[in-house]
């Protein structure tokens, strides 16, 4: 291996040392977010039962053949069908029964004509709703006048017609969102086997760093990383827990670590990984692995230089006695984030257990590059430009300068611009890679 790392090289070593998690049984409002392991077949049809999808009149097809408004069929109501009904009356020749949406179809009937196409019962003019059965307990009963002709199987939800026993309802590395959540209620499923999502510790490094709404003295700065990068941590499907900024002192910071190993599947780190006299996560880091507990071998971080801008110095290793990942990112919020997007989102979606990854941690397409003039870009290094993506131009405008400081720009920017290393500049017009963040 060379004294650098291209952006690929780095990538395939996280992905290569993260696995994912281990299968859990989780109760439905826990799961959501979280990946199947194993596909869930249909133990009953949707709908159970044929019902009706209007509020109307349950009829059979016969005895309103050729109605009108003019001539309407008259039915004799034998009683009310609401949703949860047992015991359902049967509908003879002649006969209806009233019944709401949802209610199961009663035996003998063939069809439902919606209220709006009789009058309800009132012997009037087409209704427009129908009266409640507590108020107007008389309407379950007398006769009604039906102004249309329905067709067999008009207005009702067959039995099955959603899904059918045995079908499959999901498949292994669904990931369950509030549809799928839904449908695995409606089947009486109340717990799923799952991977979890992961638990992602971030934790920013800095004595200069002030946490936002505390006083900002003289040669301290705002700690935004840390919220950034949980906050990317949680888009990525993880369960972030921010751990506000350690002091540049390599005990504190290795004492820290240690103890946010017990809600860790992975550690972000961020800021110490450059050449500095106080850049302490190296000293902290390099002998956390050294001191696992079951005094196994492995362990520890590797701190390499990459061929990528924003984002030179980076770490990746595991530490702690289960050999937790932790992947070290640069300080400056631009680096950051850039890195995050790059390695640890990938590595998330591999603890969640999802599959193409790296490909589909975030959507790439190809767009001209519209800029008023060249951007220089060093050679050998791939760059990541900030930018704004029209999708209907399939153009991308960069935002800022190169600046890896520059949040302000981070904020308004849509995408990345991916610079390759074989090219030092980009002019406008050229198609190039972007990745898209929203």
């Amino acid at each position: 291996m060379s004294t650098t790392w291209s952006v690929d090289e780095h990538l395939e070593d996280v992905l290569q040392s993260v696995h994912p998690l281990d299968p859990i049984e989780l109760p439905l409002p826990e799961a959501q977010g979280c990946v199947l392991v194993e596909d869930v077949m249909v133990p009953v049809s949707l709908p159970p039962f044929d019902n009706s999808s209007m509020d109307g009149y349950a009829v059979r097809v016969a005895d309103v053949t050729g109605a009108t408004e003019e001539y309407p069929a008259v039915l004799s109501v034998i009683g009310d069908v609401a949703a949860g009904s047992a015991g359902l009356p049967t509908v003879g020749p002649g006969q209806a029964a009233r019944i709401m949406t949802g209610a199961p179809l009663p035996p003998g009937a063939e069809a439902v004509v919606p209220v709006e196409w009789t009058d309800g019962g009132a012997g009037g003019a087409p209704a427009t709703t129908m009266s409640p059965a507590g108020a107007a307990p008389e309407g379950a009963s007398g006769e009604v006048r039906v102004h249309r002709p329905a067709a067999a199987g008009a207005h009702v939800r067959p039995r099955g017609s959603d899904v059918k026993a045995g079908d499959l309802a999901l498949a292994a590395g669904t990931v369950l969102g509030p549809p799928q959540i839904g449908l695995l209620a409606a089947i009486g499923h109340g717990a799923v086997k799952v991977r979890p999502r992961p638990r992602v510790v971030v934790l920013s490094t800095g004595s200069e760093l002030v946490q936002p709404g505390e006083e900002l003295t003289p040669g301290r700065i705002y700690d935004s990383n840390s919220y950034a990068l949980a906050a990317a941590a949680r888009d990525a499907g993880a369960i972030a827990y921010r751990v506000g900024a350690v002091t540049d002192d390599a005990d504190t910071l290795r004492a820290t670590i240690e103890d946010q190993l017990i809600r860790a599947d992975l550690l972000v780190t961020t800021g110490g990984v450059s050449v500095g006299a106080h850049d302490v996560v190296k000293e902290a880091l390099s002998s956390i692995g050294a001191d696992d507990a079951d005094g196994a071998a492995g362990g520890g971080v590797d701190f390499r230089r990459l061929d990528m801008q924003p984002g030179k110095p980076q770490g990746f290793g595991a530490i702690g006695p289960d050999r937790t990942p932790l992947i070290a990112l640069p300080g400056n919020p631009v680096s950051s984030y850039v890195s995050f997007e790059l390695f640890a989102r990938p590595a998330i979606r591999a603890l969640r257990g999802l599959k193409d990854v790296p490909d589909d941690a975030r959507p790439r397409v190809r767009a001209a590059l519209a800029a008023d003039g060249a951007l220089a870009s060093p050679a050998g290094k791939r760059q990541f430009l900030r930018g704004v993506y029209d999708a209907e131009k399939e153009q991308v405008t960069p935002v800022g300068g190169a600046g890896s400081h520059l949040i302000g720009a981070l904020a308004r920017a849509d995408a990345l611009i991916v610079v390759p290393e074989d090219a030092v500049a980009a002019e406008p017009g050229d198609e190039l890679e972007v990745i898209l963040l929203g």
